[in-house]
C-alpha cells in the first residue's frame, strides 16, 4: 500500500466513473479527499459514503467546471475544509461526438471550457496552496494521441491539449518541488463507455490485453503518481490503456 497519510487531495470531477474511483483510492491509501460534482447530489452522496467508510475526511463540493468562479470557490472550499492542499486531480471532462462539418460552436466551447480551461484554472487556484512535494495529475485520453475512428475529432483535440499543459506546467512548478503528470486512459468501463456498449468489441480489439480497463485500474496509476514513490516523475504521459497505443 502507498502511504498518503496526512495528504489532502482535491479531485475535480469526482462523483462518477474514473473520478469517483480516484477519490476512493486516494482515501484508501490514507489521504483526506475533497471532490467536486456538477449536479447529481445522489451520486456525490454515494461517493461521500464510500470514502467515509475508509475513515478519512471527505467533503463534496458542488461546482460547474465550466464556470471560472465556481472553480476558484471550489478550491478555496477544499483548502478550508481540509486545512490545506497537497494533491490536485483534474478529472472533470465532457464528451463531444460528431463530424467537424456539423460542429456546433456552442457545444464546442463548452467542451473546451471543461476539458482544457478547467484543468488550467483548477491548477491556477491550487498552486498557491501546494507545498514542495505537491502533485498535480490530470486525466487525459488515448484519443489525445491517436484517433482511430471518426466522430471524436473535437474531443481528441481537447485531450491532446493536456499534453502541452502538463509538460509546460511541470517546467513552471519544478523549481517548487511540485510534479505535474498526465494519465491517458483507454477504453474504461464507465457509464459513458460501458464494456457492453455497441462499440465495445471494436474497442477491445484495439488493445493488447483484449479488454477494457476498470476505473480502479486507472485510479491505481493516479495514486502512484500522487505518491512520494513518483517523486522524480514529472512532465510525463502515462498510458493506462491496455496497450491500445502500443
Amino acid at each position: 500500500m502507498i502511504d498518503l497519510s496526512g495528504k489532502r487531495a482535491l479531485v475535480a470531477g469526482g462523483s462518477r466513473g474514473i473520478g469517483a474511483a480516484i477519490g476512493l483510492a486516494l482515501a484508501e491509501n490514507g489521504a483526506d479527499v475533497a471532490f467536486t460534482y456538477q449536479s447529481s447530489a445522489e451520486k456525490a452522496q454515494a461517493v461521500t459514503s464510500s470514502i467515509e467508510a475508509t475513515g478519512r475526511r471527505v467533503v463534496a463540493i458542488q461546482a460547474d467546471s465550466g464556470d471560472p468562479e465556481a472553480i476558484a470557490r471550489a478550491v478555496s472550499e477544499a483548502v478550508a475544509a481540509l486545512g490545506g492542499l497537497d494533491i490536485l486531480i483534474n478529472s472533470a471532462a465532457i464528451g463531444h461526438y460528431g463530424p467537424i462539418a456539423e460542429l456546433d460552436l456552442g457545444e464546442y466551447q463548452k467542451l473546451m471550457d471543461v476539458n482544457v480551461r478547467a484543468p488550467m484554472l483548477f491548477a491556477k487556484a491550487a498552486i498557491p496552496h501546494l507545498p514542495s512535494g505537491g502533485r498535480i495529475v490530470t486525466i487525459g485520453s488515448g484519443l489525445g494521441e491517436r484517433v482511430p475512428f471518426p466522430g471524436v475529432t473535437a474531443y481528441a483535440v481537447s485531450k491532446a491539449a493536456l499534453t502541452s499543459f502538463t509538460r509546460g506546467l511541470s517546467r513552471e512548478l519544478g523549481p517548487n518541488g511540485i510534479t505535474v503528470n498526465l494519465v491517458q486512459p483507454g477504453s474504461t468501463d464507465t457509464d459513458a463507455n460501458p464494456a457492453n456498449g455497441e462499440a465495445a468489441d471494436f474497442q477491445r480489439g484495439m488493445t493488447s490485453l483484449g479488454r477494457y480497463a476498470e476505473p480502479r485500474e486507472i485510479a491505481n496509476a493516479v495514486v502512484f503518481l500522487a505518491s512520494p514513490a513518483a517523486s522524480v516523475i514529472t512532465g510525463a504521459v502515462l498510458n493506462a490503456d491496455a496497450g491500445a497505443l502500443a
